[in-house]
């Protein structure tokens, strides 16, 4: 009846049509999200040895990103879950199949550990399920084994050991010793270190490997102190690499003359240590607390909730999960390569990454920093260590795609 009467009349005519044509349109696509709630999961190492690297903090800053987005998307839910995985593959793996098939988590985060993350990369592909990781550092994940599902966010060995060893001949440090810890991650540190050295025209005069948890480095201090190398290059993580600064230390090396290069040491790492023994260490990190008003502002939040300042891990956790949330957001659905694809058509400029994005090969490439650990003296006010050096571009410092990666254009 009602669109009858104003047919009646010219004016009503242009009504009907106009009320007729919008009942036609076709109507928005409506938001997709499976399950009604967008579940996110930390699995990462809650108790042990890079607990304090990761393990809480990361979980604590996944939160802080779901509270400051706003706790939904898309008018639906955010949850964030926790795992355990114990430096273990089969349990972490184990957690992913289970959060995956059962408890529908839409995305996984952090993972510790290279061999747990690749192991956790397996299930995620078998899944067709997101996965992003921060503190897993092997090359080979968005190289030979890269999927359209799984993406790096924070570093790779690589970097971390192009860029330190680039920067530190450059500034005259052409001799090199390699403190090495015997499995795959260390043996990565060391090889693509090495490549640079001498790429750059400086030497690597020797080399040892350590079993990974050394009570005792004392003999292999010995060793690189007595090769006069100008760098000792520790190509290890927690625990060794804090035990053989400390050790370096009491020995006298840094007194000597010669300074070590971390090529993976953490801020938690030198508070750990304390500056008498860290000070002088030279190392790359993608993330520091102090660096402006931006990095200063989200750290002092994050302190307030943990204690301790962040690490680049989990300041990569929450800058990804805050990526992921508004890729979600703007896709209008969580399907997970649609997700992905809409995080790469942007550059990633956050208190965390400059000049930051995501590859083809899902490697998030952004800015890295050369810093030197400072004196006592040097040190103003809590938790200020760092000298930052110089910046190392992400091209520099991660290169080119791996042709190895199936999802790189050839």
């Amino acid at each position: 009846m009602f669109a009858w009467k104003m047919a009646s009349s010219p004016v009503g005519t242009w009504a009907a049509l106009t009320l007729t044509a919008a009942m036609a349109a076709p109507l928005p696509a409506a938001a997709q999200i499976s399950d009604d709630v967008v579940k996110i999961g930390v699995l990462t190492d809650m108790n042990g040895p890079s607990s304090s690297a990761d393990g809480p903090g990361s979980v604590t800053a996944a939160q802080m990103a779901v509270d400051d987005f706003g706790g939904k998307v898309l008018g639906k839910p955010i949850s964030v879950v926790v795992g355990d995985h114990q430096i273990k593959p089969d349990v972490g793996a184990s957690i992913a199949r289970r959060w995956y098939d059962t408890e529908q988590v839409d995305l996984i985060v952090d993972v510790p550990v290279s061999a747990v993350g690749l192991a956790v990369q397996n299930v995620a592909n078998e899944k067709k399920r997101l996965l992003i990781v921060h503190s897993t550092g092997t090359a080979d994940f968005h190289g030979k084994y890269c999927s359209p599902y799984a993406i790096q966010w924070v570093f790779d060995t690589r970097a971390l050991a192009v860029g330190t060893a680039q920067a530190v001949v450059k500034r005259g440090g052409d001799s090199w010793f390699f403190l090495t810890d015997d499995y795959a991650f260390g043996h990565a540190l060391e090889k693509d270190a090495s490549a640079v050295v001498t790429r750059n025209g400086g030497k690597v005069v020797g080399s040892v490997r350590l079993p990974f948890a050394s009570p005792d480095v004392s003999s292999f201090i010995l060793q690189a102190q007595a090769s006069k190398a100008k760098i000792i290059g520790i190509a290890a993580g927690p625990p060794n690499n804090m035990n053989e600064i400390k050790t370096a230390g009491e020995f006298g090396l840094f007194k000597g003359g010669q300074q070590m290069a971390g090529l993976l040491a953490l801020i938690t790492d030198v508070h750990s240590l304390g500056l008498p023994a860290a000070q002088g260490l030279l190392l790359t990190t993608s993330f520091y607390w102090d660096m402006d008003d931006k990095t200063r502002e989200w750290s002092k939040r994050f302190f307030a909730k943990m204690n301790k300042m962040p690490t680049m891990w989990q300041a990569g956790v929450y800058s990804s999960v805050m990526n992921y949330l508004n890729a979600v957001k703007d896709s209008g659905t969580d399907d997970p390569l649609k997700v992905a694809a809409k995080m790469r058509e942007k550059p990633i400029d956050d208190f965390f990454a400059r000049h930051g994005r995501l590859r083809e090969d899902n490697l998030m490439v952004h800015d890295l920093f050369l810093v030197q650990v400072k004196t006592p003296a040097e040190s103003k006010y809590p938790w200020d260590y760092y000298k930052v050096l110089t910046t190392i571009s992400g091209a520099d410092a991660f290169g080119p795609a791996e042709p190895a990666c199936p999802l790189v254009k050839k």
